[in-house]
This record gives structure tokens, C-alpha cells and sequence, in this order.
């Protein structure tokens, strides 16, 4: 069974004292829960103002800003979704070479994939903390509402190092 079985067995595992999760299994069942909320939520802010703004231009009102905070929300959302398919393992990936090598050689190429990813996310990471670090004192707003960009980056940039630590995570427990 490799982790992402694991997770996802400890996220349907039954509670009790007969089949209690490990840290790692409740820390990803938690992790996943506030994401998944976060996510939630933030969509439902954004489909609630979509749909305010199409129902006040029919109506002949203006709801200025409205494209500015859905963008917003689908910032949000958009990182949870990719820290939730990181808890449970549901990235595409083409399995099409490991199901022609061995079992110790899908591990290494498991681990490989995961080692890659997390790599693939630090160098995404070091270039908007870059770009952050550039903006933050300019007071970078958008246009209608004037809502700071600083903190819409900042929360993709934790989003990132969450999916970064999990992929390590992953990578480092794998048998190769």
C-alpha cells in the first residue's frame, strides 16, 4: 500500500479506538477538511457575486467590482484544489511506463515523480515570493476596489509550500 492508499484509507477509515489514525493520517484528514472549506466557501462567494452582477445587469445596476472578486475567490480556490489533490494523491500522472517495469522500479519512479513535483513547486514558489517581495510595499491594488494583490499571493505562496512539504513528504516515506 503506498501513501496516497494510506491517506486515502485514513480519510474513510472508521473512528474509534479499534482503528485509530496515525498524526500523519489526522494531520492529511485535517489538512484536507480546512482546504476543502476554504475552497468551498471561496466558491461560493464567487458564484454568489457572478450571479449578483448578471441579475443587476438585467435589472440595469452596475455591480462594479464584481470580476475583481471572483478573481479573488478563484485564487483561493484554485489552491486549495491543488493542496487537496496533493493530500489525496489525485495529480495526473501517466502510469503507462509503470505498469510495464517492476514493483521497485515504479517505487523509484514514484519517488522520482514526487521529487520532481515538489522541485517543480519550490521553483514556482521562489519565483512569486520573488515577485511578491518586489510588490509588497507597492501597494499593488486592484483597480475597481482597490483589493491589496499582496495577500491573494502570500496565500498562494503558503498553498505552495503545504503542496511542496507534502510532495518531499511522500517521497521521503516511499520505498524504493
Amino acid at each position: 500500500m503506498n501513501d496516497t492508499d494510506q491517506i486515502q484509507a485514513a480519510v474513510a477509515a472508521p473512528s474509534g479506538p479499534e482503528a485509530a489514525p496515525s498524526v500523519t493520517q489526522t494531520r492529511a484528514r485535517f489538512a484536507r477538511r480546512v482546504a476543502a472549506g476554504v475552497g468551498s466557501a471561496a466558491l461560493l462567494l464567487a458564484m454568489a457575486t457572478d450571479a449578483l452582477a448578471v441579475a443587476g445587469r438585467h435589472l440595469g445596476v452596475t455591480f462594479l467590482g464584481a470580476i475583481e472578486i471572483f478573481e479573488a475567490c478563484i485564487v483561493v480556490a484554485a489552491t486549495s484544489a491543488i493542496v487537496i489533490a496533493t493530500i489525496d494523491g489525485t495529480h495526473a500522472r501517466v502510469r503507462i511506463l509503470l505498469e510495464q517495469v517492476g514493483e521497485r522500479a515504479a517505487g523509484v519512479l514514484d519517488r522520482a515523480a514526487d521529487l520532481v513535483s515538489a522541485i517543480i513547486f519550490v521553483v514556482l514558489i521562489a519565483g512569486s515570493i520573488w515577485l511578491a517581495s518586489d510588490l509588497w510595499n507597492g501597494h499593488e491594488v486592484t483597480e475597481v476596489l482597490n483589493l491589496p494583490m499582496r495577500w491573494m499571493r502570500a496565500f498562494w505562496i503558503g498553498g505552495a509550500l503545504l503542496v511542496a512539504t507534502i510532495f518531499i513528504g511522500n517521497a521521503m516515506r516511499r520505498r524504493a
